[in-house]
């Protein structure tokens, strides 16, 4: 260092500003850790309002509505829109209509457009209807799969491996749900473990994607983080996806989370419309405008074009005469005001 002052060659000295500050070292590894990640270039979005969030709505829509709002949506440039379950209607009266929805709706090219199918019933129901893609919805909790599903996990996947096969002889693709991937309302935890054994069971039924739900919205960033990497000791992340809900405000941190993890497709819902039927205090899911303006100020693309969003989530809030539960949206419109 030549003829620099020894005050200022001990200032420059990294080991002994380590050694006179020794939580300097720890501080700087978690800094690095924390900005290090990497995240995907591009993150595909899956719509499941007009189903997951249209499913625990009391007011029975009329399905020229929910008719309407699909085609509004697959004009934004999502790639895949849920658009209904075919469910028994005494169990989700608002799916009554299923078969006319999917027959009523304008497709779009490039969009698939997934319906639930509990059962080999409601899987024959959804082809007969003109269904390209099936959805089959499991549990990580036992109680919750007796309530939901009226039976138990390994009943349901002995329902879910006749639906899958049935599906392969079609070439129809089919995505598997586990729900209160990070808590049950009846339970409490959920042990990562039982998540990952679920999703395991499913990813090799032949399900193509695994979509991972905290169903009533209690994981933190710390339990997605846990339960993540032991699902992922069985399932690779490019066939999982994550589908939160916001109940306690952690749905865009536990993306975040995921995104980390290597997740690369995330469920929402256009408006934050939803919550679980079935679980009591769920709040509805994260809102497609959100993770579309979280995701679009990351530099990570979507394809999907916010504004249109917006737009058709105006259009099913006024059909329901509620306002957003797009912290986006609202800040949107009141700009405009």
């Amino acid at each position: 260092m030549g003829n620099i002052p020894t005050t200022v060659k001990h200032c420059l000295s990294y080991e002994q500003v380590i050694q006179d500050y020794p939580w300097l070292r720890r501080w700087l590894l978690e800094e690095k850790t924390i900005t290090g990640h990497e995240y995907p270039e591009f993150v595909k979005i899956v719509e499941v309002g007009p189903r997951d969030g249209l499913q625990n709505e009391k007011e029975i829509l009329p399905t020229r509505v929910k008719i309407q709002l699909i085609d509004m949506l697959s004009g934004t440039g999502l790639q895949a829109i849920e658009a209904t379950s075919f469910v028994s209607s005494k169990w989700v009266p608002q799916m009554a209509d299923h078969a006319d929805v999917l027959r009523g709706i304008h497709r779009a090219p490039h969009v698939q457009y997934p319906v639930l199918t509990p059962n080999m019933q409601g899987f024959q129901d959804a082809v007969t209807a003109g269904a390209t893609e099936v959805a089959v919805f499991g549990s990580a909790s036992e109680s919750f799969s007796k309530k939901n599903i009226n039976c138990s996990i390994d009943e349901s996947m002995l329902r879910f491996e006749e639906v899958i096969n049935a599906a392969k002889e079609r070439q129809i693709p089919v995505r598997g749900y586990v729900s209160c991937a990070l808590g049950c309302p009846h339970e409490g935890h959920v042990e990562p473990a039982k998540v990952a054994e679920v999703a395991k069971r499913l990813y090799e039924m032949g399900c193509y994607e695994v979509s991972l739900g905290d169903t009533i919205g209690v994981g933190t960033p710390g339990s997605m983080l846990k339960m993540l990497q032991s699902v992922m000791k069985e399932v690779p992340a490019s066939c999982l996806a994550v589908h939160c809900h916001d109940t306690y405000g952690q749905a865009l941190p536990n993306i975040l989370t995921a995104l980390q993890m290597g997740v690369c497709v995330v469920d929402s819902a256009v408006a934050g419309l939803g919550g679980c039927p079935y679980a009591q205090g769920s709040s509805g899911n994260v809102s497609t405008e959100d993770v579309l303006y979280m995701l679009h100020g990351m530099g990570i693309e979507t394809g999907v074009n916010l504004a249109k969003v917006i737009e058709a989530g105006d259009f099913i809030c006024s059909a329901l005469c509620r306002k957003t539960n797009s912290k986006v949206a609202h800040a949107r419109s009141r700009t405009l005001c």
